[in-house]
C-alpha cells in the first residue's frame, strides 16, 4: 500500500514535469517564430537567405541596413524587455501572493517612468543617465512603498493600496513635467510613455541584455525559495528559508531588470501583470513558472508589436496593444477578487 502511494506521487510529479517541459518548449518555439517574423516582415519582405547573410555581416544593398539597424534592435529590445517584465512581474506576484502586486499596479514602473521622463524632458541627458535614473527611481519607489505600508505589521493589502496611491502621485508628476517641458521634447516623451519598440538602437541594448543575463538566473536559482514564500511567512521560516534575505535579493533583481527594461522601451502596459497568471495557467502547480513567465512576456511583447505594426491601417506602439489585451483581464480579476472577499 505504501509503495503504491509513493508510485502514485512519483507518477504525478513525472506528469507535471512533462507538462512543464512541453509548455516551455512550445513557448520557446513560438518565440523563435515571432523573432523570425520580426526580422522578415516590414515595408519590404526580404528572402530568408538574404536576412541570414545580412545577420552574418555580409553587406547587401538595402537589406543590411533594414535588418541590422532597424529590425534586429527592435526584435532584441522586445525579446529582452518582455522577458524582464515577465519574470519581474511573476516574482512580485508570487512573493506577495497577490496577482495585483505587480510592478505596473503598485507603481514601480511608474517611478522608473517619472525619472526617465524627467531626464528626457528637463535634463536632456544621455541614454546611460536615463537608465541609471530609472533603476534608482525604481528601487527608491520600492523603499517608499515598503516604509509607508509597514505599519505595526506587514500587510500585502496595505502595500497594494499604498502602491496605487504612489502610482497616482507619480502619474501626476509625469503630467506636470510634460506640461512644463519644451514643446519639441514632448513627442519623444509621449512615444516613450506609451511603451514602444520604435527607434530601438543597438547601442542601447547591451545594458539591458547584460542586466537580464545577470539577474534573471539569480531569480531562477531562487525559484524554489520563491515558491516556498508563496506558502506564507511562518511556513517559509519553518522550512528553513531566510525570508528577509530571500525577499531582498528577489526584489533587487526584479526591480533592476524591470527598471532597465522600462528605460529602454518605456512602460509596456500589462506585460508584467499578465505573464505570471498566463504561465501559471499553462504550467499548473508543482513546478516553478519563472522561465515560462519570462517566455510569455517576450511572446506578448513581440506578438503585440507585430499586431500593432501590421494588423491595422495605422501603426500603433506595442504598449497600446498590450493595454487593450490587459485592461479587460484587470477588470475581470478585480471583480473575481471582490466576490471572494480578497479586496
Amino acid at each position: 500500500m505504501k509503495s503504491k502511494s509513493i508510485e502514485f506521487i512519483m507518477e504525478g510529479r513525472r506528469q507535471r514535469r512533462r507538462r512543464w517541459i512541453i509548455v516551455t518548449s512550445s513557448l520557446t518555439a513560438f518565440l523563435i517564430i515571432v523573432c523570425c517574423a520580426m526580422l522578415l516582415l516590414g515595408n519590404t519582405i526580404y528572402p530568408v537567405i538574404d536576412v541570414i547573410r545580412a545577420l552574418l555581416g555580409e553587406q547587401i544593398s538595402g537589406v543590411s541596413f533594414a535588418i541590422n539597424t532597424i529590425r534586429l534592435p527592435r526584435m532584441l529590445a522586445g525579446l529582452f524587455a518582455g522577458f524582464a517584465f515577465g519574470i519581474g512581474g511573476n516574482t512580485f506576484q508570487t512573493m506577495l501572493r497577490n496577482p495585483l502586486a505587480n510592478p505596473n499596479v503598485i507603481g514601480i514602473t511608474t517611478g522608473s517612468s517619472a525619472a526617465a521622463v524627467f531626464c528626457i524632458v528637463i535634463l536632456h541627458t544621455s541614454d546611460t543617465i536615463v537608465s541609471v535614473a530609472s533603476v534608482g527611481a525604481g528601487l527608491a519607489t520600492v523603499v517608499f512603498i515598503y516604509l509607508f505600508s509597514k505599519g505595526k505589521s506587514f500587510s500585502i493589502g496595505r502595500l497594494i493600496l499604498v502602491g496605487i496611491g504612489i502610482q497616482a502621485m507619480l502619474n501626476a508628476l509625469i503630467s506636470y513635467i510634460l506640461l512644463v517641458g519644451a514643446q519639441q521634447d514632448l513627442p519623444a516623451a509621449l512615444r516613450w510613455l506609451s511603451g514602444s519598440l520604435n527607434g530601438s538602437q543597438m547601442h542601447e541594448l547591451p545594458s539591458l541584455i547584460i542586466t537580464v543575463l545577470v539577474f534573471a538566473p539569480i531569480i531562477i536559482l531562487l525559484g524554489k525559495n520563491l515558491s516556498i514564500l508563496e506558502l506564507g511567512e511562518q511556513s517559509a521560516t519553518s522550512l528553513g528559508v531566510n525570508t528577509d534575505k530571500t525577499r531582498i535579493v528577489l526584489i533587487l533583481c526584479s526591480v533592476c531588470i524591470i527598471a532597465l527594461a522600462t528605460a529602454i522601451t518605456g512602460p509596456i502596459a500589462f506585460v508584467a501583470f499578465l505573464s505570471g497568471p498566463i504561465a501559471k495557467r499553462l504550467v499548473g502547480v508543482g513546478f516553478s513558472n519563472i522561465i515560462p513567465a519570462g517566455l510569455v512576456g517576450a511572446n506578448l511583447v513581440l506578438a503585440s508589436d507585430l499586431i500593432g505594426q501590421f494588423a491595422f491601417e495605422v501603426r500603433y506602439p506595442v504598449g497600446i496593444i498590450t493595454g487593450i489585451i490587459g485592461a479587460p483581464y484587470l477588470i475581470y480579476l478585480l471583480i473575481r477578487m471582490n466576490r471572494k472577499g480578497e479586496l
